[in-house]
């Protein structure tokens, strides 16, 4: 069944309070370490899930997902998996970059997880956030400024379409193995950015 909430996740790594604002009908999932981000900043979780390896404690909470040490989710695409499951398709994704570098591709990974299957995932980092597109498009207001970069995932990705920046493109072809879509610049007009087969990874500076 399909929710019109976002499901807000929050896992171990650096905390960025941008945008963050659970309301009614939305789900806040603690991934690991994210339980203690939380409890510091006494917002309500849904559910806690991890293998807990990194706090060293089981959190005393009513709802705790335990999976094991060794598996091959990490805690957050976990996190992402069981939102999934019930029926949220907007995740907005906290504490998902800084520390480790492995940690934080993964989370773009996750994002394009999500939009493969039909859904908008939100990698918030410290002032810059990622998001995945697949076989669509992402608009983006006269407000924006700074930079926006663009990146094939996958061999390639056609039909992709850039309007409204520094630098357009038309019906192009992105490949995983060139960045022709780095360092566009927002220009204080609405932009979007489009792709009519495969997908796209979106980072832009707020």
């Amino acid at each position: 069944m399909s929710q019109n909430g976002t499901c807000y996740i929050v896992g171990a790594g650096e905390f960025y309070d941008r945008s963050f604002t659970p309301g009614e009908g939305d789900l806040v999932i603690a991934a690991d370490g994210g339980f203690g981000t939380l409890s510091d900043r006494g917002t309500a979780m849904d559910l806690v899930v991890g293998d807990f390896d990194s706090m060293g404690f089981r959190p005393d909470h009513p709802n705790v997902v335990d999976l094991p040490v060794e598996k091959d989710d990490t805690d957050m695409m976990a996190a992402i998996r069981l939102g999934w499951e019930r029926g949220y398709r907007t995740y907005r994704l906290y504490g998902g970059t800084g520390g480790r570098v492995d940690h934080t591709l993964a989370n773009l990974q996750g994002l394009v997880w999500i939009s493969r299957r039909g859904g908008r995932g939100f990698l918030v980092g410290e002032n810059w956030t990622a998001a995945a597109i697949t076989d669509g498009e992402m608009t983006f207001s006269n407000r924006h400024r700074g930079f926006l970069s663009v990146f094939c995932q996958g061999d390639r990705a056609e039909g992709v379409t850039l309007e409204g920046l520094k630098y357009p493109l038309k019906d192009a072809v992105l490949t995983c193995d060139f960045p022709l879509g780095v360092s566009n610049e927002f220009t204080g007009a609405e932009s979007r950015a489009a792709v009519r087969k495969g997908t796209l990874l979106l980072v832009w500076y707020d």
